[in-house]
């Protein structure tokens, strides 16, 4: 019979402690000041009771109020964090737009040279084709006078020119002609560059 009592009394204690914890949680009576060290000794942070002064009385709507300001200005932080790293990213954003604009002005840059490589390249081939058709309709002797003043690439390339232009128009090439006319090393070092650098 005596344990049936206190285990009777035990739960209603229990009872009564969850109705305070519950009843403080919910702001309808103030325990915070016999809750603490409940919630100290289960680690948790104690909920705190705005100070008031000895002849003011408790006003459970200022708590409320007072908790949901609490709550208002947490949630500021919150929006104000994102809205830092919102910065944060945008700056990020920022500068990799700069730097993707610099690599496009250094591919336009790039694009521009190739393109003017390419305008002097074919510059250049259309000159030699000429200078070949020049001249081809030269005598060979002045022929090889106005060629051994020339380079020795320059050379290569009117020779090359000449045949390319001979086989396409059925013809026959003089560079064979104009080798014989040239000095014996210099023709002979022109036979060289030829054979050696094969297009």
């Amino acid at each position: 019979m005596i344990g049936r009592i206190l285990a009777l009394l035990l739960l209603i204690l229990v009872l009564l402690a969850g109705g305070v914890f519950w009843f403080d949680h919910l702001n309808i009576i103030d325990a915070k000041t016999v809750l603490a060290p409940v919630y100290r000794l289960f680690g948790l942070q104690a909920r705190t009771q705005p100070g008031v002064a000895a002849n003011e009385v408790l006003n459970l709507d200022a708590e409320r109020i007072a908790v949901l300001i609490e709550a208002v200005d947490l949630r500021e932080a919150e929006l104000d964090s994102r809205e830092r790293e919102i910065d944060f990213r945008a700056i990020q954003m920022e500068q990799m737009a700069q730097e993707l604009a610099e690599v496009q002005r250094l591919l336009d840059e790039q694009a521009n040279s190739l393109r003017a490589l390419t305008d002097d390249a074919e510059n250049r081939s259309r000159n030699v084709e000429q200078n070949a058709r020049y001249l081809n309709g030269m005598p060979p002797a002045n022929a090889v006078s106005i060629i051994s003043e020339l380079e020795d690439q320059y050379i290569v390339d009117v020779f090359r020119m000449t045949e390319q232009i001979a086989q396409a128009e059925g013809g026959l090439s003089l560079v064979s002609v104009w080798l014989s006319l040239m000095e014996p090393a210099r023709a002979a070092e022109i036979q060289r560059r030829m054979v050696s650098s094969p297009r």
